[in-house]
């Protein structure tokens, strides 16, 4: 029973971490605008810097020799929902909320339910191993969690929407934590489907949604500006990885 506690605790803990973008809510509507695009650019480089240097070595290992179609199936799967989103919420190609928003929901909730699946097992093993595991997940999910906020809103979400939605998708964790403890050894074929998967989504979001976006607007010196961001996103995982030895 003291294990489950902790357990809930820890992804509870890394849940709230989703309201990191409340920082950004008393923000000016000129300013917010200006940095929307700063955090878009921040958060194509996060969401590829988290499936190339976190979901894909994870996944793709001898272990796991259907790892590469997972994540061509999670880039096709993406593309079919973002199309289906398309028809349904939008007229004339125009949209109040842009599709790519609910697939980051969707990417997102996929990879905190992951997250909690990990952290569980990792109690499970040795509560050590949880309580460094929490931390790396904490860590990861900081920049990630900014990120997605801007995406929601840069997509049409007012920010208490974009706050209230990320939380959601921040609670699968705790579905995941419960689901791994309670089935522990009889789930590790679903995150071996689901974190590819879940790659797969990050990076049909990232190059088809986020990057074209950032050149629709590259204009004077933002090229740059631009750059920075996408660098600062990818250089962060990476360190993260190098940090937590993943």
């Amino acid at each position: 029973m003291e294990q489950f506690v902790l357990i809930l605790s820890a992804t509870m803990a890394v849940s709230l971490i989703s309201l990191a973008g409340i920082f950004f809510v008393g923000m000016k509507d000129e300013r917010m605008e200006d940095f929307l695009e700063h955090l878009v650019a921040f958060a194509a480089g996060g969401l590829l810097g988290g499936a190339f240097f976190h979901l894909l070595p994870e996944s793709l290992t001898d272990a796991n020799p259907s790892g590469i179609q997972h994540v061509l199936f999670g880039i096709i799967v993406f593309f079919v929902i973002e199309k289906l989103f398309h028809w349904r919420h939008c007229h004339q190609d125009h949209c109040e909320v842009h599709t790519f928003t609910y697939l980051n929901l969707i990417g997102d909730g996929i990879h905190n339910f992951i997250d909690g699946m990990i952290i569980a097992a990792a109690f499970v093993s040795d509560p050590r191993l949880g309580l460094v595991t929490t931390l790396a997940v904490a860590a990861h999910e900081i920049p990630q969690e900014i990120g997605d906020f801007a995406v929601l809103v840069y997509g049409g979400f007012s920010r208490t929407r974009a706050l209230v939605y990320n939380l959601l998708t921040a609670l699968t964790a705790v579905i995941g934590a419960v689901i791994a403890y309670v089935t522990f050894g009889q789930v590790l074929w679903l995150r071996a489907f689901l974190i590819p998967f879940t790659a797969g989504g990050f990076i049909y979001i990232a190059l088809v949604d986020l990057i074209p976006e950032l050149h629709r607007r590259t204009k004077g010196g933002k090229l740059m500006v631009q750059m920075t961001f996408l660098a600062l996103g990818l250089v962060i995982m990476w360190g993260l990885r190098l940090l937590f030895g993943e």
